[in-house]
């Protein structure tokens, strides 16, 4: 199997420019190539081929005064920008036939992108130099910040520049699975937005919520960028700013998505999970819970860490009807609000946590072999979310969560007790409402209202 390693590097100044010069003479062949093409589409012409893009745009256009700057970058580069826009293509059409996910048609770059990218492969001769460093054609020893040791010869490397201005280096390299020790566990899991995940076991993982607590910082650096002269130099350098806030928001969150996948893998051989409607839950009042969740790419290093240490990876169908049938007895109990959090089977009464149920019927539509006994719970005294507790307009308190649920059941005014919705006649006390509303006093035997 083919793995990516992605590692930071760390060019200096004329490295920096070579880069910026590499990037810009891909960027113009995949153009002039794009335009080509379109042109033919256009005429009704038959696609040129990439060999003869690649003299004409590459080994001609060197010897024209107005392209003599690409030789200033390895040709490597430049034939790998052509092998970009036939994989676009080969994607879009792909898409057409229903091979894959539909996707549009390829677009023209621009040097404003907020990402830039060129690949070397091995004809382009690139190294690892003794000392660590990263050799390029024609852009020097760049200096590598190395995490960890690669597992073999790496084949191709991107070189990449992000919206934040950051380098990395990113190689693929060509590895074997991993052996690993056998484990008697399964698991099943829940993926939602009140925990990231809920497993099989009874195991609830709170959802980091990355993007909500770096909102006020993004704010600021947002509302800083917004008052800068367009075209400035300070306008790009509160851009750099934003760019950067919004960077570490996506490397906490993709090392929270690491380190969880690779302890769901190691501890369990089988790990199944729920095949999400993200695109359609996206379009929803939930879209910025959806997307600072990020399900799509933690259910995708899942299946590959799976790939790799010999784990079995299942995913279920999103049709399943899995909050809805009982783990205990399989009776479907139909549909309920996302508000039911606990509700109790009609058939053979376990009381169920609605997430720890769906993880249990998640394992088993997978065909894993797994308990149920942990899904049954007890209701327990549930703390008040942040919008459900405070006052009201008129001045009268509100009661949170469970227990003031329980308090207005059972509230003792003046040594009598308020049930509410109790059905017995019986008179009204004074001080027996509450919210405006009136209650039916049921005193003992023997003492009064008064």
């Amino acid at each position: 199997m083919q793995l990516r390693y992605s590692f930071r590097l760390y060019p200096n100044g004329p490295q920096r420019a070579a880069l910026a010069r590499a990037f810009g003479c891909a960027r113009v062949v995949y153009n002039d190539a794009l335009r080509a093409r379109e042109t033919a589409r256009t005429a009704g012409e038959a696609f040129p081929k990439t060999g003869d893009l690649s003299k004409l745009l590459i080994t001609q256009a060197k010897l024209t005064e107005e392209r003599a700057w690409l030789g200033e970058v390895s040709a490597v580069v430049l034939q790998q920008s052509l092998r970009d826009l036939d994989a676009a293509y080969r994607n879009f059409f792909d898409g057409l036939k229903g091979k894959r996910p539909r996707m549009g048609a390829p677009r023209f770059k621009s040097r404003k992108d907020n990402r830039q990218a060129v690949r070397f492969t091995a004809n382009a001769r690139w190294k690892i130099t003794a000392g660590g460093d990263l050799s390029l054609p024609k852009i020097g020893d760049v200096r590598v910040k190395w995490s960890r040791s690669l597992p073999s010869v790496p084949s191709t490397v991107t070189v990449i520049k992000d919206a934040a201005g950051r380098y990395f280096a990113s190689f693929v390299v060509a590895t074997e699975p991993v052996t690993s020790a056998e484990s008697d566990r399964a698991v099943g899991v829940d993926l939602g937005l009140g925990h990231f995940a809920v497993l099989s076991d009874g195991t609830k993982i709170d959802a980091p919520r990355f993007l909500s607590r770096a909102e006020k910082k993004l704010k600021r650096a947002q509302q800083a960028l917004s008052r800068k002269t367009k075209g400035s130099n300070n306008r790009n350098k509160a851009r750099i700013k934003v760019a950067r806030a919004h960077a570490q928001v996506t490397d906490a969150r993709r090392e929270f998505h690491h380190q969880l996948s690779t302890r769901l893998i190691r501890d369990n051989q089988a790990v199944a999970v729920e095949d999400l409607a993200v695109k359609g839950l996206a379009r929803t009042r939930l879209a910025k819970s959806v997307h600072d969740a990020g399900w799509s790419a933690f259910v995708t290093m899942l299946e590959y860490k799976a790939a790799k240490f010999g784990r079995g990876f299942h995913r279920i169908g999103r049709f399943e009807p899995t909050s809805q049938v009982c783990s205990q007895c399989g009776v479907k109990d139909g549909p309920k609000p996302l508000h039911i959090r606990v509700w109790e089977c009609g058939a053979c009464g376990a009381v169920l946590d609605r997430d720890i149920n769906a993880a249990v019927n998640v394992a088993k539509a997978a065909g894993l072999a797994v308990s149920a006994c942990r899904a049954q719970v007890r209701p327990v005294l549930v703390p008040a979310q942040r919008g459900e507790a405070g006052t009201h307009r008129d001045g009268q308190p509100t009661v949170a969560g469970i227990h003031g649920l329980q308090a207005v059941e059972r509230k003792s005014i003046r040594g009598c007790v308020v049930r509410a919705g109790s059905s017995s006649a019986s008179r009204t006390v004074p001080g027996g409402s509450w919210r405006g509303r009136t209650f039916p006093v049921a005193c003992p035997p023997g003492r009064g209202t008064t």
